[in-house]
């Protein structure tokens, strides 16, 4: 098991101390070597990911066959899993064909919720074990154990593996706007150095037009080959820039966009924006499936070696929902999960890879809370890993006055609410101090005519920048 793994738990301590505290932690920790810091799995990920993108049909579902079939036999040992194969009456020893797959039942996000202690295998040591707490892109909080030494390391590797799709090399100088709170004070500083990578860290929740000036003076000061963003924030920062007159001194490599939605129209901006080839991909925090665009086409490829992906039958508007099974995870494997992200498929498929390929995601688009100050907080970086949604149904906001925020929960069976207090805290540091915070505890959340979660409701119209 690599470093990483092992400090994984101290990250948060990590993160709120002194920069120069953190400069010299991360210093130190930047001169170990990757097989220290990730581990011995690592280099086994970067080669698998460096050579599929060259297999045949044949080789992929050789590959996959096998792995389904590892991942049925550890979910086998779990309690539920064990029960719920024995009752559709299928065998994991027997599997020799993805097509056998479809006999076996599917998972629900309420499934892992409920019931995600019964999903583990027992014979996996705790120590093994590396619980994940994630709100969930559909604001149904869900929790999952990882696989120490195997998980970390795998996504690492494939996450390096599809950006150097665009140029990206390790060790290349990153800024990155995404979720990170550099300041819970709406004129709080807006960035930290995070030194374990020599990564600018810029915040997400304070892009607004008077501290425009701030986030270019760092950036040209920094100067990174990549700025990797949630695609709202790199709208929000490219817009701004063109609204100001304001222009990065340098040449970016490329605009790496992740965690929403990104259109193609959104994407043809951003690349003209910065003079830069944007990268998208879709991977969630469970860790079951990964899809990026490819060197030359921006459809999007689904990683047959990290998960299998299944395409469930079409919606109204033809779009298809992902199934996913997990592999490498010998802790909890995710088997048939239903994802709740719903692709489109290619009129015509570009065919840069021998891979399942798809147009694009069709998740939800970028939401935004107003702050009392006109701040726009996307709900990208609401979205919590830490743990304060654990033991809920599902969650929901509401905004109906700017500053003003109602959050509603859903308790579920093992939610305790004396930790009430934990999750307001919380998303207070999140939100910052010019919103105000009202907490409601309901029986169920809002839904669409369709029966979809809404994750926020919303009368303020269109925000702006």
């Amino acid at each position: 098991m690599g470093v990483e793994d092992t400090l994984y738990p101290f990250l948060k301590l990590y993160e709120r101390a002194p920069q120069p505290l953190r400069s010299l932690a991360g210093r130190a920790y930047r001169a170990l070597p990757a097989a220290l810091r990730y581990g011995p799995a690592y280099a086994r990920f970067q080669e698998e990911a460096r050579a599929v993108e060259s297999w045949d049909d044949a080789a992929i579902r050789a590959y996959q066959t096998q792995a389904v079939k590892d991942s049925l036999m550890v979910a086998a040992r779990a309690p539920l899993y064990a029960a719920r194969f024995a009752e559709a009456g299928v065998n994991p020893g027997a599997f020799e064909s993805l097509e056998q797959l479809a006999d076996y039942p599917c998972l629900s996000k309420t499934d892992l919720i409920s019931n995600r202690e019964s999903l583990v295998n027992p014979d996996v040591v705790a120590a093994q074990r590396l619980l994940v707490t994630t709100g969930g892109s559909t604001g149904v909080p869900v929790g999952f154990y990882l696989q120490k030494g195997i998980s970390r390391p795998k996504e690492q590797a494939y996450l390096e593996a599809q950006w150097s799709r665009r140029g990206y090399t390790v060790g290349d100088r990153v800024a990155v706007i995404r979720g990170a709170v550099t300041s819970s004070r709406s004129d709080g500083g807006i960035s930290y150095l995070d030194a374990t990578r020599n990564w600018l860290v810029l915040s997400s929740y304070h892009l607004t037009q008077v501290r425009l000036p701030e986030y270019v003076r760092l950036l040209n000061d920094f100067r990174p080959k990549h700025l990797h963003a949630y695609p709202s924030a790199a709208l929000m920062l490219a817009k701004g820039m063109a609204e100001a007159g304001l222009k990065l001194d340098f040449e970016l490599t490329s605009v790496l966009c992740g965690s929403e939605k990104l259109s193609s129209e959104s994407q043809a901006f951003l690349q003209d924006a910065f003079g830069a080839r944007v990268f998208h991909w879709y991977g969630h925090s469970e860790r079951v499936v990964l899809a990026a665009q490819g060197r030359e086409s921006d459809h999007l490829y689904f990683w047959p070696t990290y998960g299998y992906a299944e395409l469930g039958a079409p919606d109204e508007d033809g779009l298809r929902e992902v199934i996913g099974t997990s592999f490498h995870n010998a802790v909890m494997p995710l088997i048939r999960y239903r994802t709740g992200d719903f692709v489109k498929l290619p009129v015509s498929p570009d065919g840069e890879f021998s891979m399942l390929e798809v147009a694009a995601v069709m998740g939800r688009g970028y939401e935004f809370l107003v702050s009392k100050s006109g701040r726009r907080v996307s709900l990208t970086a609401v979205n919590m890993h830490d743990g304060i949604f654990d033991g809920l149904m599902a969650v929901q906001f509401y905004q109906g006055k700017q500053g003003v925020v109602e959050f509603r929960y859903q308790p579920g069976a093992f939610w305790r609410s004396d930790r009430e207090a934990v999750m307001r805290a919380g998303l207070l540091e999140k939100l910052g101090d010019d919103f105000s915070l009202e907490l409601r505890l309901v029986s169920g959340v809002e839904k669409t005519t369709a029966g979809k979660h809404r994750w926020l409701i919303s009368e303020m119209g269109e925000a702006t920048l």
